[in-house]
């Protein structure tokens, strides 16, 4: 098993989306990882209410530059973390090793992208956020902030897919 499974094998919440791109495995993942953050105007706007601006970079770099460890990367699985202290403690993991000893409270968080072969030289392009509650009080606490921002999470990383396939499309006739 690859991936966010093997990061973050317990959680109380876990999403997963997926795509089928027309690509090898290893070019979807970059793919991937080189489409716009903000891909759309809708996704735009969910950043910016979320006060996360309105990033310019790609998915890769978003994640690299914005208080994420990069876990695990390899051609075609591309995991990313962050380990948060309790509600009011804004203490972050530094690095892989304190990711993997957090605790006793707070919450870990690992997501992934993985591109899988397919059939016809296609792959099936995943990505999957897990979140675990460390604590009985981070865990009150993270259900009430999923239970609002869970739905536009979901539909960002719906219009990341999305926008991903479209740009297997165009890589694929490009001849990239």
């Amino acid at each position: 098993m690859a991936g966010v499974a093997d990061w973050l094998p317990r959680y109380d919440v876990r999403e997963r989306h997926q795509c089928v791109i027309p690509l090898q495995p290893e070019r979807a993942l970059a793919n991937a990882l080189d489409t716009p953050v903000c891909p759309d105007r809708l996704v735009r706007l969910l950043f910016r209410l979320r006060s996360f601006g309105s990033p310019t970079e790609s998915i890769g770099e978003y994640f690299a530059h914005h208080g994420f460890l990069v876990l695990q990367e390899t051609p075609t699985v591309f995991v990313f973390g962050m380990a948060l202290g309790r509600h009011g403690q804004p203490r972050r993991a530094a690095d892989v090793a304190s990711w993997r000893a957090w605790g006793p409270t707070g919450v870990q968080i690992a997501a992934d992208f993985e591109a899988v072969p397919g059939a016809d030289g296609h792959s099936r392009l995943s990505t999957e956020t897990r979140v675990l509650a460390l604590d009985g009080k981070s865990r009150l606490a993270f259900r009430i902030y999923w239970l609002v921002i869970g739905p536009f999470s979901a539909l960002i990383r719906r219009r990341w897919l999305r926008a991903i396939a479209a740009g297997s499309i165009a890589a694929r006739e490009g001849g990239d």
